[in-house]
């Protein structure tokens, strides 16, 4: 078996390779040799091409874009997908157009085991009125080099990571992400 990461790069690699070949422009043909009179060399004739407007750089955040390559090929191996859910940070309700909140799990089996990752745009005031809220409702607070991390009371976890975290959100500079654990958060590559 080839490992995941490998699976990922060799992936990668075709898409790349796939997309470059689709970006070359339909019809342009190679430039056709001329005869320069006052030289007698060849010279090549280049009509020039019609510039298609610029595509948008960013690509919209999915599910499988949010968390690492290899997170998405292990979820996808155990037979979990992700389904979209409502963002809500207590009494703050993120729009679809600003933000993200995945639930990966085996819908298949009647269960409420799997795994939570969100991202999402958050205004400075809109970041202080959820962190509020949770802090009202018995979260804990935590300052950190990366931002601030609001983590449920672990006495309520559903599950917690080897520190002892349960649901952990991250507040950083114009966003915010959330995840299971504290630890799980580092599986978001969210556009922070």
């Amino acid at each position: 078996m080839i490992p995941p990461r490998i699976v990922s790069i060799t992936a990668g690699a075709a898409f790349l390779l796939a997309a470059l070949t689709a970006c070359s422009a339909p019809g342009e043909t190679a430039p056709t040799p001329t005869t320069d009179p006052a030289t007698s060399a060849p010279q090549a004739s280049v009509e020039p091409a019609a510039t298609p407007d610029p595509e948008p750089t960013s690509a919209a955040l999915t599910c499988e874009s949010m968390i690492s390559p290899g997170t998405v090929a292990a979820l996808t191996e155990a037979g979990w997908t992700a389904e979209t859910k409502d963002f809500v940070i207590g009494d703050t309700t993120i729009p679809e157009d600003e933000g993200l909140l995945c639930f990966w799990g085996d819908y298949a089996v009647a269960s409420d085991h799997g795994q939570l990752y969100g991202w999402a745009e958050l205004s400075a005031g809109a970041a202080s009125d959820a962190q509020t809220s949770l802090l009202a409702a018995g979260w804990h607070r935590e300052d950190g080099p990366e931002g601030v991390y609001i983590t449920e009371d672990p006495q309520y976890a559903m599950g917690t990571d080897d520190d002892g975290y349960g649901m952990t959100y991250l507040f950083g500079d114009g966003w915010v992400k959330l995840a299971d654990t504290k630890q799980g958060l580092l599986l978001i590559e969210g556009a922070d």
